[in-house]
């Protein structure tokens, strides 16, 4: 059998090499005449691939998987149409993704000269992002909101049906409510553009207008669901808004002019930890294998490494939201990869700068990786460290 994977997916050989054959290939460079030319039965791709009818047209493809949460770049009627196996990845980078944001809102509250538990939090989307979000957040002592309307009308009708004629409301709110009372606003919500729960400028301009003078807003979900043009003249005319922005509208030829006016801009890399990258690898290979009948002979946790960084020291001196900053920063800075994407973007062009800093992207590991251990004096700041996703010891 022939493989033909995205170059950015790690660990494949490890993972499918008793399939077959493998070609490697970086995945704007996967079209149709790269899947006909390497005669591939198996495609593994990530986000950046779009299989479509032009990809499978004359192509032998049996199985097609995508390493990632999301599946809009997948043609999925068209692969069931042709009988082609599909998998994606639930939930791969989705701790990632929480520590991206979480590393971006402490980075906020700390340029503004406050700290998050002053903050009200609007999340929009409660999927796997979204929920981890909603509880690592809730479980620092965060104030935060919901609003996922798909998820809520499920739940009500789960209700509904468990507890006939009593049913209790789900605790989501609309998402103009969430404008209204919130002053922090995170999109995690899949691109969908058609139907009663499209989201495709969920954000539009109306609502961008509508957020208060002081407003976070951070989209670390699908850039088409933000309307870039009405929040660059929301801050070109105003500048009364704080914007976090990982993902952008026409990826990767992003809009300069918006690109320079969000307070922390990255390209699209909230979900890109090794951790997450293995999961994501892992997920699919273990889909192929039992579509293909075949035994799963890796397990995820042989192919992690062990951490450059296992374990940091704390002992008092540092107020709680202090220590957190310290932790997560040790771990992850997102400050890094703004600056990166200048740099690259002074020596490549915005939009070359934006694929090859993804390409070359430095390894990153999840905050689960990190073992923060606590001399007696700080013991006080294990709650809050654990919630926000560390592992905690504290001495004797």
């Amino acid at each position: 059998m022939r493989l033909l994977i995205d170059s950015h997916v790690p660990k494949a050989e490890a993972c499918f090499a008793d399939l077959g054959s493998i070609t490697r290939l970086p995945g704007r460079e996967i079209d149709g005449q790269a899947v006909r030319d390497a005669q591939a039965e198996v495609l593994v791709v990530r986000s950046i691939t779009r299989v479509d009818e032009a990809l499978l047209e004359g192509s032998t493809l049996r199985f097609v998987g995508t390493c990632t949460i999301g599946t809009d770049h997948i043609d999925q009627a068209a692969l069931e149409a042709r009988g082609i196996g599909f998998a994606n990845a639930p939930g791969c980078n989705a701790e990632a993704v929480v520590d991206y944001v979480l590393s971006s809102l402490l980075t906020l509250a700390e340029r503004e000269g406050t700290e998050l538990d002053q903050r009200r939090i609007g999340i929009v989307g409660a999927g796997n992002v979204g929920g981890r979000l909603y509880r690592r957040l809730t479980a620092l002592g965060l104030n935060c909101r919901v609003c996922d309307p798909p998820r809520a009308e499920r739940e009500a009708e789960e209700v509904a049906e468990r507890e006939a004629g009593d049913p209790q409301r789900p605790p989501f709110d609309d998402l103009d409510t969430l404008i209204e009372e919130c002053d922090v606003l995170c999109l995690h919500t899949p691109l969908v553009r058609e139907g009663e729960h499209r989201t495709h400028h969920l954000l539009d301009e109306a609502r961008i207008e509508a957020l208060k003078p002081g407003s976070w807003l951070l989209n670390a979900g699908r850039g088409d669901c933000l309307n870039g043009q009405a929040l660059l003249a929301r801050l070109a005319a105003r500048g009364d808004l704080r914007s976090v922005l990982d993902v952008f509208e026409e990826e990767p030829a992003i809009d300069e002019a918006l690109w320079r006016l969000a307070d922390i801009a990255t390209p699209h890399i909230a979900g890109h930890s090794l951790d997450g990258k293995l999961r994501g690898t892992h997920q699919v290979y273990r889909s192929a294998m039992k579509y293909f009948g075949s035994p799963v002979r890796v397990a995820l946790a042989d192919l992690a490494p062990a951490p450059a960084l296992p374990s940091l020291t704390l002992d008092a001196g540092l107020s709680p939201w202090e220590a957190l900053r310290l932790c997560v920063r040790a771990c992850y800075d997102v400050r890094r990869d703004h600056d990166a994407l200048i740099r690259y973007q002074r020596e490549k062009g915005l939009t070359a700068g934006f694929d090859a800093y993804r390409s070359e992207y430095p390894l990153r590991r999840e905050f689960s990786t990190l073992t923060v251990r606590l001399r007696p004096a700080a013991s006080s700041l294990e709650p809050l460290l654990t919630a926000a996703g560390f592992a905690v010891v504290v001495d004797g």
